[in-house]
């Protein structure tokens, strides 16, 4: 074994994870985890309760920690975050959600460790502005306007990087084959159109557009099944619209899913009638299967579809017009075929994952080095040093700015 592959050659990485439900900002953070390199990086999560999502991470050979992260970081947490950072020796703290960027920011500082926040909204928060100005956090966006927010804010270019989503092509394409076992449960023929939902039930995602554009495209073609898949506060009023409706036996809810990928497959179009988005992971995985996207045209989303190349794009909360388009594509198989065969390209040229990692671990790679070039500077014989005006302080450690080929070329 050589001595860079020695695990105390590796760079140590703290990522403090805001939430541990089943949701996009979790599953972009597990499959950053599980494709960054084990030989150059050690991972720990630190998350705010025990569940699926904490099991998932373990199995990943992330050492994971529990501590409460209220809105407000408590004290027990900001205990937490400092005694693991230092009893493991964290090169780097990457943070996920405003309160674990809050708690990140502090337990950095008070550590003298360099901190990364990835913003996955689609604009910063009060307190993610806040936290950054006063801990001088390295602030990583993942779409464009989010990118630009920052810069309208007057946040130094230096302290920014724009790195997208990925999605792995290989595990996330398309297939012939759609009588599936989602099909099969719910018994949709084999010739049936699927239009498919997935995301959180919760407002932002507008679950309840999408039964009113179901509602609408089914007037016009009592065929069309609709999947929905997701959990989430808004299932019981989801299902009380179905309840009784012309959709009883076409609208199916399949909850939470594992293989996504194959879910993927089971449809025929891909439809996000969300509120808001920054980069939405499920359009790039339903991209990568070779589905067109009806979608509304809100934050990162308009970065991912080529309005009649690879899909279309309505305005927001115009679920009449969402059904109108799918209507449209449905009626049409040669231009259903070209539309999904378009958005497969797009995403594999785009949006490979690996490319997104590679940025991330890049950032991670120079901030720790960064952090350790300041820290030899301060210990270094008096002879040898700077002067007090030229030295730097080890709490006010550089930052870089990354920009991935996938970045560049949106």
């Amino acid at each position: 074994m050589t001595a860079s592959s020695q695990p105390s050659s590796r760079i140590r990485v703290l990522q403090i994870i805001g939430n541990a439900i089943v949701g996009g900002m979790e599953t972009s953070v597990a499959r950053l985890l599980e494709s960054a390199s084990p030989s150059r990086f050690a991972l720990t999560a630190l998350c705010p309760f025990e569940s699926p999502y904490t099991d998932q991470l373990r199995e990943l050979d992330v050492d994971v920690c529990i501590a409460p992260m209220p809105d407000n970081a408590s004290w027990e947490a900001i205990q937490v975050a400092c005694s693991l950072i230092e009893t493991q020796s964290i090169d780097v703290v990457h943070t996920h959600l405003p309160p674990a960027h809050l708690l990140g920011g502090l337990a950095g500082r008070l550590t003298q460790r360099p901190v990364v926040a990835t913003i996955h909204g689609r604009q910063l928060t009060t307190l993610d502005l806040e936290v950054h100005r006063r801990m001088r956090t390295h602030l990583h966006l993942v779409c464009r306007q989010s990118h630009l927010n920052a810069h309208a804010l007057g946040i130094e270019p230096d302290h920014i990087s724009f790195i997208p989503n990925g999605v792995d092509t290989e595990v996330f394409k398309p297939s012939a084959y759609k009588h599936g076992p989602l099909r099969q449960r719910f018994g949709i023929p084999a010739a049936a159109k699927v239009v498919g939902f997935v995301g959180r039930l919760s407002p932002e995602k507008g679950p309840d557009l999408f039964v009113r554009m179901a509602l609408a495209l089914h007037e016009h073609d009592a065929r069309v099944h609709f999947l929905m898949v997701g959990d989430g506060p808004m299932r019981a009023q989801v299902e009380a619209a179905i309840a009784g409706s012309k959709l009883d036996n076409v609208f199916h809810l399949a909850g939470v899913q594992e293989s996504m990928a194959d879910v993927y497959r089971e449809m025929d179009m891909f439809v996000s009638s969300s509120r808001s988005e920054a980069m939405p992971l499920a359009i790039m995985e339903a991209m990568a299967s070779g589905l067109p996207t009806v979608a509304t045209s809100v934050g990162g989303i308009l970065e991912l579809v080529q309005q009649g190349r690879t899909g279309w794009l309505v305005g927001e909360g115009d679920y009449e017009s969402l059904a109108a388009r799918a209507l449209a594509l449905l009626s049409d198989e040669t231009a259903l075929q070209a539309v999904g065969a378009h958005a497969r390209e797009r995403a594999v040229r785009k949006f490979a994952l690996m490319d997104s990692v590679a940025a991330i671990t890049s950032l991670w790679q120079r901030l720790a080095q960064q952090r350790g070039d300041a820290l030899r500077l301060v210990a270094a014989p008096a002879e040898t040093r700077m002067n007090d005006d030229e030295a730097p302080r080890p709490d006010s450690v550089p930052t870089v700015r990354a920009m991935s080929p996938l970045a560049a070329n949106l």
